[in-house]
């Protein structure tokens, strides 16, 4: 079961991760239209339904049709995110079956994002 290896980030951590880290992938899983409402800065949007055949793409392939490099396996800051962390444990849960030990779900999502932010 994905749960038992998924490893949640905190808001504060996110936000400390934001701040410091030059090689940080966020990715926001929600659907386009949750996107169009507002988003994360910096984050790249992938839906949940196509992480997996994202995150299996050459590395030039995910770069033409996502805009940022795509992470190494060892990625120490791949962090997904959705509204309310279901659909990040979900995508987190894919790229560990897919060898990205360091994935991170964002359990607190948009919802607790925005709140925090003041949104």
């Amino acid at each position: 079961m994905a749960s038992s290896v998924t490893k949640d980030i905190s808001y504060e951590d996110l936000k400390a991760l934001l701040g410091e880290s030059q090689n940080l992938l966020l990715v926001d899983v929600r659907t386009k239209k949750e996107v169009d409402i507002g988003r994360i800065q910096g984050s790249v949007h992938i839906p949940v339904d196509t992480v997996e055949a994202a995150l299996a793409m050459a590395p030039a392939e995910f770069e033409a049709k996502y805009g940022v490099t795509k992470p190494p396996s060892n990625a120490p800051d791949l962090v997904f995110h959705c509204q309310m962390g279901k659909r990040g444990e979900i995508a987190t849960g894919k790229a560990y079956e897919l060898g990205y030990v360091n994935a991170r779900n964002y359990s607190g999502g948009y919802k607790e994002w925005s709140e925090k932010e003041g949104k």
